[in-house]
């Protein structure tokens, strides 16, 4: 992180104009890169952002989540820190403090999914996404982003990954070939979906093999899917638990990119040359 700041420094004084106008807004504004991107960076300092991507890779950084990695490397907390931050939380959830206590459930819940990391079923979810010819992913329309998202991560490690949220009856479309044999389907489950379970039905009659993410309290048959990976219950008063379900998807597409190994690093970097002769920021 010094070296980082040092090149910072001297790209602030010898640089091109942009360059030192990119600089010192870096120096500035160092603890808010994490929560920037390319594009946010360059729309402040009215630049473009294959600008602010050339100035990155001059600082030897493929682009800011590179950066974004080595600030999160150094600026870790220690045993003492987290201890005496759960101590506060613990007191302040007990005091009835809403934030306090919602933080504390959220913890809770992020406890059950590492649980769950380390369970047979979870394995298998790994194994079975990594050997299916085709992945499908489907939600409610109102979960499309998380879809979207979670296909983008597991595009790090396979071909042929379809986020579908059932919008224009794009549900369909699973069901236009003769046969599902060698399919995965993953069905993220909420209250809103209604047609999850008619789905799971008619996928496993077609022939898909179907992977259920849905919580713990949610009334499904085992024989509607060929595994499940449970979330903690829904908060009461409200119809999704929106944290759990983020936290599940990136640890499951983090552990098939992991289980891929090289072959994943090897298509994140072509993914992020072909970005750049697009002229186009890689994905954030």
């Amino acid at each position: 992180m010094e070296d980082f700041v040092q090149k910072l420094r001297q790209y602030a004084k010898s640089g091109t104009p942009a360059e030192r106008r990119i600089a010192k807004y870096f120096t500035e504004h160092l603890s808010d890169l994490p929560f920037e991107t390319a594009a946010s960076v360059a729309d402040r300092l009215d630049l473009s952002p294959m600008t602010v991507g050339r100035f990155l890779r001059a600082l030897g950084y493929q682009g800011l989540d590179s950066v974004k990695v080595q600030i999160r490397d150094v600026a870790g907390v220690s045993a003492t820190q987290m201890q005496a931050s759960m101590s506060e939380l613990q007191v302040d959830a007990a005091d009835g403090k809403p934030l306090a206590v919602l933080v504390a459930e959220q913890i809770q819940a992020l406890h059950h999914i590492y649980h769950l990391t380390g369970q047979q079923h979870w394995t298998d979810a790994v194994a079975m996404i990594r050997a299916a010819s085709e992945v499908f992913i489907a939600t409610h329309v109102s979960q499309a982003s998380f879809a979207t998202h979670f296909s983008q991560r597991l595009t790090q490690a396979r071909d042929g990954v379809h986020a579908l949220d059932g919008s224009g009856n794009r549900f369909a479309e699973l069901f236009a070939r003769v046969s599902g044999e060698g399919a995965l389907l993953v069905i993220i489950d909420s209250q809103r979906f209604k047609k999850a379970r008619l789905l799971a039905r008619i996928a496993r009659r077609y022939g898909y093999k179907v992977v259920l993410i849905s919580a713990q309290s949610a009334n499904w048959v085992l024989d509607q899917a060929n595994l499940i990976l449970p979330l903690p219950p829904t908060r009461p008063g409200e119809q999704d638990n929106l944290p759990p379900v983020i936290a599940l998807l990136d640890c499951l597409s983090s552990a098939v990119v992991s289980a891929v190994g090289d072959e994943a690093v090897a298509r994140a970097s072509r993914m992020t040359e072909f970005s750049v002769m697009l002229g186009e920021e890689p994905n954030r």
